[in-house]
This record gives structure tokens, C-alpha cells and sequence, in this order.
């Protein structure tokens, strides 16, 4: 069996993910055969194997970082929020039902035996597994039955390595005040203490560093800084909403929806010089962009509903009478229709008017579509010809079905590789554009397509705005954060704790 690490944090974004990404490909790069693990994760940035079924979006980029195509087994449980007060359960990949957080507290225990079958399958089959924790193990109203960070440590019989956040302030608190609340037995398990996201000289740190080991008898195996890293963030919490952009040459707005998923899709326009990529909550954070952007949402008509009374709608619609190019991914898709149905409440239930800006009418449907698909543009015309034959892949996951109307014709043709089937997705009508496939972009040659298209629209020399090979370019992220890391962490101390355990 694999011998196991685990990453726990004093409070949600504190750095898990990335630094279990980062050690994963510290393993890797060592020779192991390592895998990444987290038994319940909460988020609405999802991924969808090539088996069809759903996961985490974290744990599919510590898969990448680790060198292993993702598995459900990394993340046998995710949980989608609908509302404040309620999720989607996924276990195994494949949707549960839909629980009030009460109701899952109390029906969490009974999926011990899918976690412990899943971790044990992963160990069977790797030489270390990086456990990732949720929140803070320090939640006192959640420790009962705890499934996901001091109780999936005793499963995984794994030490422990804590990480506080100092970019925050209270970094010492922060960790001082974790240890405390746990209980004697789960406090023998933490092994290693991580300062994360430090600017600065860390000399300065250094005495806090030698009090922070004194009060809580457990030693610092790293002060790791603040890492610029491009890689796919998980959940709301990510930071690359808040980054205040200039404008660029070619300037991109996504729409912050409240149930925003999957935002990971707009990440390779990150990387194109002259490109300006903004998430945008308020009409009058808008301003005047070349491309809107509608993204994925947990929960269309109620977004929907958001965009109407914020205004974002009138905002949108106005952009698009004025020939800005407007284009919508899986839910925000849906919402550019005319119509859209729920006859059996799988939202909000009922019927509401779309933006009108696609002729086509969406029904939403209890199956959900998981699938992953390959394919290209048709031919195209007017300012969306640049896509016409560009190759792309991805991956669908929506409860509902679109249709076209009238001569509208799909732009898009893809093979499912869960079915094996040819089908047809998408539509682009003069400057308004949609698909169900979340990634399109990730192709080079698609993301400088629209760029390409943009730019010629604008009247603008767009040939030296070129974009990246985007999955060799996360290869060279991995590479660079496990680099970073081994400057700053005490590997060799971590290998020792891994050799030790519990």
C-alpha cells in the first residue's frame, strides 16, 4: 500500500490544492508513482474523465501535475451548491440527489465505505498518495463524523502537514490557534507547520517562525511564497477575480455570475499578449469590451433571473445591438435562447423569456449530460469565419437540451468518446455565439481564432497576439511550482514524516 501525506489548512484558500499539486510533482519527478486524493470536495469548477463521470476540478490538476490521467477515485464525493442552503451530492462520479446541508450531515457517514474504497483502490495502485483536506480540521460545529480532514487522516493513517495563509494576517494565530482546538490525538498527527504566500525578507519572519515551534511543539518545514503559478483554480474563492486589469489591445469581460462554474474555460486568453480577460459583477464594471463572455453556471434561470434585475442583461443586450461579440458556454449558452423550460424543477422550475440573442429554446431534463467530445467548426460566416475548421475538445456536463429553430444551422461537430456517437452542438448567429463544451478554448488554434476575429472586426494588426499550447504550457507551471517549492520547503524533512507516518 501507498504510504500517504496529507494537506490540511487553517481555513479555505490557504494554498492546499496548490501546494498537493506541487508535491505531487515533486513525487513524480522523484521516480513515485503518485496520486492525488481528497475524499469530499465542495466546489462548481468541475471535470468530467473519459469515463463520463464527474469530479473536482483540483484534483484534476494535481492528476496533471502527478503525470496520471484524473480518476473519480481521487474524489469520490463532490458537492455542487444550488442555493445558500443546499448541493448537488456527486459520489463516484455520478449525481446522488440533491441534499439541504442538514440533510447531508447527516447522511455523510454512510458514504465512508465509497471513500475507503476508493483511497484503498488508489493505494493499491501508487507509491504515495497526497491527501488534500477542506476548510480548517478546526471547524467545531463540523468535527462530528468528520470525513475529510482529521477523520480521513485516521482512515488514511497520514501525517499531517498544517498551512496557514499570511498573505491574510494572522498567519500565527491562524496555526497556533488550529492546534489548540484539535483534539490530543489528531494534534500527534500534525507533523509539519507551512507558512504560504510570504512576500518579502524572510529574515524578518524568522523570529516569529522560532515562537510559532515553541508554543506549538511542531516544527516549520517551510515558508513557501507568494507563487504567480498558472494553473486551474477550484472554486469561487479564486483570485483571478479580484486582479483589476488595464485594458488591452483586445479586452475581454466574463460575467461574474452568483453560481459562476467552470471558469477555468477563459484561463488560455490569460496567456496572450495584449489580451485583457476581466470578471465583471455590475453593468458599470463593463465598460466597453470586444467580447462578452457568458460562463457556465450551476443554476441558469436563476442567474438569469441575477442578470435581469442587476442589469447586466440590459447591459449585455445593449453591447450586442452594437455589434460587440457576445459568446456563451454551457449555462450562459442557455440563458442567450429565446425560451427556457423546467417542467420537472430541475432548477427553479417553470418557464422564463431568454435573452433572445440565439434562436433556440432549451428544456431542462433530470439526466444530466457527462461526456467528453472531440470535434471542429463548420463553415462559418461573417466576423466568427476565423473559426471556421478549427479543431477543439472538451468536455460537456448540463441538465438540459437545446434546439435550433428556423434555418439556424449548429457550428459545431463533435464525437462523443463516452457513446462513441457523432452529434452537432452550438450556433453562432451574426455576432453571438454559444456551445455546451466547456474548454473550447483550450486549443490554441481556437483561442487565436477569436483573437484573429476580434482584431479583424476592430481594424487592427492582431499577428504578433499569439496564444499557447495550453496544455504544454500547464507542464512548464507544474515544473516551475515544484522548483519553487523545493527552494522553500524542507523536502527532506517532509520525506521523513512520509516515512514515518503515524
Amino acid at each position: 500500500m501507498a504510504k500517504a501525506i496529507m494537506v490540511q489548512g487553517t481555513m479555505s484558500n490557504a494554498g492546499k490544492s496548490l501546494l498537493a499539486a506541487g508535491l505531487c510533482r515533486i513525487f513524480k519527478q522523484d521516480g513515485y508513482r503518485v496520486a492525488p486524493f481528497k475524499s469530499q470536495n465542495m466546489a462548481l469548477n468541475s471535470f468530467i474523465t473519459k469515463e463520463g463521470l464527474e469530479m473536482g476540478r483540483a484534483q484534476a490538476m494535481q492528476a496533471e501535475a502527478a503525470g496520471i490521467a484524473p480518476s473519480v477515485l481521487m474524489n469520490p464525493i463532490l458537492l455542487k451548491p444550488t442555493n445558500d442552503v443546499g448541493s448537488q451530492v456527486i459520489v463516484n462520479g455520478e449525481v446522488l440527489g440533491t441534499m439541504s446541508a442538514r440533510d447531508y450531515f447527516q447522511y455523510k457517514k454512510k458514504l465512508v465505505p465509497d471513500i475507503l474504497k476508493a483511497y484503498e483502490t488508489l493505494a493499491g495502485e501508487n507509491d504515495i498518495i497526497v491527501i488534500e483536506g477542506a476548510g480548517s480540521p478546526a471547524e467545531i460545529n463540523l468535527k462530528e463524523e468528520d470525513i475529510v480532514n482529521m477523520g480521513m487522516a485516521k482512515m488514511a493513517k497520514a501525517p499531517v502537514l498544517l498551512v496557514g495563509d499570511i498573505d491574510r494576517g494572522g498567519v500565527f494565530a491562524q496555526l497556533i490557534g488550529t492546534v489548540e482546538l484539535l483534539e490530543e490525538d489528531e494534534r500527534a498527527m500534525v507533523k509539519g507547520l507551512i507558512i504560504n504566500k510570504f512576500r518579502g525578507d524572510k529574515s524578518i519572519l524568522d523570529p516569529g517562525v522560532k515562537m510559532l515551534e515553541e508554543k506549538s511543539g511542531i516544527s516549520v518545514v517551510g515558508v513557501a511564497p507568494y507563487l504567480d503559478i498558472q494553473v486551474e483554480d477550484e472554486d469561487s474563492l479564486t483570485e483571478r477575480f479580484d486582479k483589476n486589469q488595464e485594458i488591452g489591445v483586445i479586452d475581454i469581460a466574463v460575467v461574474r455570475l452568483p453560481r459562476i462554474s467552470n471558469f477555468t474555460d477563459f484561463n488560455p486568453f490569460e496567456n496572450i499578449p495584449g489580451v485583457s480577460l476581466r470578471y465583471v459583477k455590475h453593468p458599470y464594471e463593463l465598460k466597453d469590451p470586444d467580447m462578452i463572455v457568458l460562463p457556465g453556471t450551476k443554476n441558469t434561470m436563476e442567474d438569469l433571473l441575477w442578470m435581469r434585475e442587476s442589469g447586466m442583461e440590459a447591459a449585455v443586450l445593449k453591447a450586442a445591438s452594437r455589434g460587440k461579440f457576445i459568446f456563451g458556454i454551457c449555462g450562459g449558452y442557455q440563458m442567450l435562447g429565446e425560451t427556457l423550460e423546467d417542467p420537472d424543477q430541475v432548477e427553479a422550475g417553470g418557464s422564463m423569456k431568454g435573452m433572445g440573442l440565439l434562436p433556440m429554446d432549451t428544456v431542462f431534463e433530470k439526466s444530466k449530460t457527462r461526456t467528453r467530445v472531440e470535434g471542429f467548426f463548420g463553415k462559418l460566416s461573417g466576423i466568427w469565419e476565423p473559426l471556421s475548421g478549427k479543431n477543439l475538445e472538451g468536455y460537456e456536463i448540463h441538465m438540459g437540451e437545446s434546439r435550433l429553430k428556423g434555418k439556424t444551422k449548429a457550428s459545431i461537430s463533435l464525437t462523443d468518446h463516452v457513446t462513441g456517437k457523432e452529434k452537432l452542438d452550438g450556433a453562432c448567429c451574426e455576432n453571438v455565439c454559444g456551445t455546451y463544451v466547456h474548454g473550447v478554448f483550450d486549443r490554441e488554434e481556437v483561442a487565436e481564432a477569436v483573437i484573429q476575429a476580434i482584431g479583424k472586426k476592430k481594424g487592427i494588426d492582431v499577428s504578433s497576439m499569439t496564444g499557447v499550447d495550453f496544455a504544454a504550457f500547464k507542464e512548464t507551471q507544474y515544473d516551475l511550482l515544484a522548483a519553487k517549492l523545493r527552494e522553500h520547503l524542507d523536502m527532506k524533512r517532509i520525506y521523513e514524516i512520509l516515512e514515518e507516518g503515524i
